[in-house]
């Protein structure tokens, strides 16, 4: 057996040790897993995963490489990744880059050969907490004392927003949304474009008077990283904007117009983060399979004394995964209507956001 390279360590002073991918460099995030069983390049890129280590529980990683046009941001700011058996030779027509290769270039570690199955069970059972990568050779002692004197960042979404506007339009356009960018990923815009949806994206702190001076038909919130009561000018936004435009939030989005109307968020224990959640919609009784990936979840009970209203539950967990305010044209979901590569049972969530945008137009 050729000797291991790398290891993590856990901060309850558990060792793996593994082979190093990517970037040969050490780091330390918070550790998170995830169930999905395809999708590894929108996870790698999704916004959401800023300063976290990754755990997939789906053995085989790298078999498909990556491709150009399946990314959800420009510059993936994921901490890091942690497979069972990474594959650096694909098999796939479409693929550009190897997975390897693309971590390499965007400085992010990754490291094989972990019982990823033990490490997800330690993560259910104790919960998140932080991890490190590093070279094999890392006494233990010194590797615990740096993750104990590290702290978790609170400026992710100032980091992954955008820095000054931008357009994403589509041909014979009927609507016109501004976008709030937490860390949004590219496939919610290739939604509200396909549903008919100019998208001017703006950063998070971007004023009232400015998201006005577009003249949006309907504003969306976007997923991003990290705990939402540290994102206090988009939860100002919405209070400021609510009852005069349609509002659509997702994932971090859904957490602020929670926030906005008076509820409360706490973390989880370890998080939903996977392609297979089942959530109960109360409108219609149905159960749509879910993709989803958060830290932070609305406290149902603090929904009783807010004009909200639940409107999907999670079925394993029973946590809230959507709210409205249907009287002021404002809803909100937990999960991603918009997953790429799927499930897409809940897709029809644009519709929704395109006739309340088409109501309040002809108000």
């Amino acid at each position: 057996m050729k000797p291991y390279t790398k290891k993590i360590v856990l901060e309850n002073g558990r060792e793996f040790y593994g082979y190093g991918f990517g970037a040969d460099r050490e780091t330390i995030n918070e550790i998170v897993f995830n169930t999905s069983m395809v999708g590894y390049q929108e996870i790698v890129s999704d916004p959401s995963y800023t300063d976290q280590t990754v755990v997939m529980t789906y053995p085989l990683i790298g078999n498909y490489g990556t491709a150009e046009e399946d990314y959800e941001t420009k510059f993936p700011t994921i901490g890091g990744m942690i497979v069972r058996e990474y594959n650096d030779i694909p098999s796939n027509f479409r693929y550009t880059r190897t997975l390897h290769e693309v971590f390499e270039e965007l400085d992010i570690p990754g490291i094989s050969g972990i019982d990823t199955r033990t490490l997800t069970r330690i993560i259910r059972d104790e919960g998140s907490q932080k991890v490190m990568i590093a070279d094999a050779s890392l006494p233990l002692d010194e590797a615990l004392a740096r993750i104990r004197a590290y702290e978790l960042p609170h400026d992710m979404v100032a980091r992954v927003s955008c820095k000054k506007r931008w357009f994403s339009r589509t041909p014979n356009h009927r609507y016109d949304v501004v976008a709030v960018d937490c860390g949004i990923k590219y496939n919610i815009i290739r939604c509200l474009n396909a549903k008919g949806c100019n998208v001017t994206v703006v950063p998070y702190d971007a004023s009232v008077e400015e998201i006005l001076a577009f003249r949006p038909d309907g504003i969306f919130l976007s997923n991003g990283p990290g705990d939402p009561t540290d994102v206090g000018p988009v939860i100002e936004k919405v209070r400021a904007l609510r009852g005069r435009l349609p509002i659509f939030g997702i994932c971090m989005g859904h957490q602020m117009v929670a926030l906005a109307y008076g509820a409360k968020t706490f973390k989880m224990r370890f998080g939903h983060r996977g392609g297979n959640h089942p959530v109960k919609c109360l409108d219609t009784g149905k159960i749509e399979i879910t993709s989803q990936n958060h830290s932070y979840a609305v406290d149902i009970e603090s929904l009783k004394n807010t004009p909200l209203r639940l409107t999907h539950v999670n079925l394993l967990d029973g946590t809230a995964e959507g709210v409205e305010c249907a009287e002021e044209r404002v809803f909100s979901v937990q999960y991603h209507p918009e997953s790429a590569p799927g499930p897409q049972d809940s897709i029809y969530l644009f519709d929704k956001f395109i006739k309340m945008m088409e109501e309040h137009k002809n108000a």
